[in-house]
């Protein structure tokens, strides 16, 4: 039993299913740059004084840590 409401899960699942493997995988890079700009928004919304190559910096430091965990 899922613990967490997922009321469009069904309509998420048939979507993808009823996609083209090209346009998976679009979306897949898609979703993987918004994660990306999403980061980058956080670095620089907790750090506004820093400068853009910290900003940079603590963007990699932030991404390594992320793709880690995940291996």
């Amino acid at each position: 039993m899922d613990p967490k409401p997922r009321p469009n899960r069904q309509l998420y699942l048939e979507t993808l299913r009823r996609m083209t493997p090209e346009q998976r995988l679009l979306k897949a890079f898609e979703l993987s740059e918004l994660s990306h700009e999403l980061l980058r928004a956080g670095v620089r919304q907790r750090f506004p004084d820093a400068s853009d190559e910290a900003l940079h910096r603590i963007y990699l430091e932030r991404l390594a840590r992320c793709q880690n965990r995940a291996s």
